[in-house]
């Protein structure tokens, strides 16, 4: 249960090593919080998160999570809770780029990309929804991305998974109210991560710290939907308009 400053004191990472999701963890992390689930494909690829984040006596461990084995994913979090008990806070911030021109030629690959992207966040976001329920209360982060707000040619399949995934979150989260459950949508623009390394930046880039810290004031302020900056809000009420061979012109990739 979160405490009467609402800081969570149990949190579940599902994408322990995202470099987001460890920077908004640190964020949130409080002398009440104590215990910290980090859930990833390679548990010990978190080894070092693990020892970071272990302070004050705060129980963490790294547990194994496949986003793209649907089916183990309510087993997961039947898992976590005999850990930790309640879960206070969920974040989902696990996921992979690709490369468009990859999938061009690959389109299995293509499709295993949009089954961690989409398909695991689907059925990983019904099982903590599930949970939620159970306790009364709850909070679920999802990393969205503007990428899905409207699908650019230099990475298509990557923003409509992102684009799926967000309008699942935005229908999970009205099935949730009035049930002490929340889900708060984060849309991150281009962030300096080692998801994006090799890369060129593009206007308003951020870092993970600063959509962590986004993030808690969209948590604290108790929204659905957080733009990371928050410029990029007004920049895609014009993107997401304009006609499609003016979008095609433009110098977005």
């Amino acid at each position: 249960m979160h405490n009467a400053f609402a800081q969570p004191q149990t949190i579940l990472l599902l994408g322990g090593t995202s470099d987001i999701g460890l920077a908004i963890v640190r964020a949130l992390v409080s002398p009440t919080c104590h215990d910290i689930v980090l859930a990833c494909r390679n548990p010990s690829a978190a080894d070092e998160a693990v020892a970071s984040l272990r302070a004050d006596g705060r129980n963490v461990t790294a547990v194994r999570f496949d986003a793209s084995q649907p089916a183990t994913h309510a087993a997961l979090i039947t898992d976590v809770v005999s850990r930790v008990g309640d879960i206070d806070l969920v974040i989902m911030a696990f996921g992979v780029l690709g490369d468009q021109g990859n999938f061009d030629q690959d389109p299995v690959a293509a499709a295993e990309a949009v089954t961690v992207n989409y398909v695991g966040g689907v059925s990983s976001g019904l099982a903590v929804a599930a949970q939620f329920r159970k306790q009364g209360h709850g909070r679920l982060v999802v990393l969205s991305s503007v990428a899905g707000e409207r699908t650019r040619k230099s990475n298509f399949v990557y923003g409509s998974s992102k684009a799926g995934i967000d309008a699942f979150a935005q229908g999970l989260g009205d099935s949730l109210v009035g049930t002490g459950a929340t889900v708060l949508i984060v849309r991150p623009g281009f962030v300096h991560s080692a998801m994006t390394a090799g890369l060129a930046a593009v206007p308003f880039s951020t870092t993970p710290e600063a959509v962590a810290e986004a993030t808690v004031r969209g948590l604290h302020a108790a929204k659905r939907t957080v733009w990371a900056p928050g410029i990029l809000r007004y920049v895609f009420m014009i993107l997401r308009h304009l006609p499609g061979a003016v979008f095609r012109r433009l110098p977005l990739g």
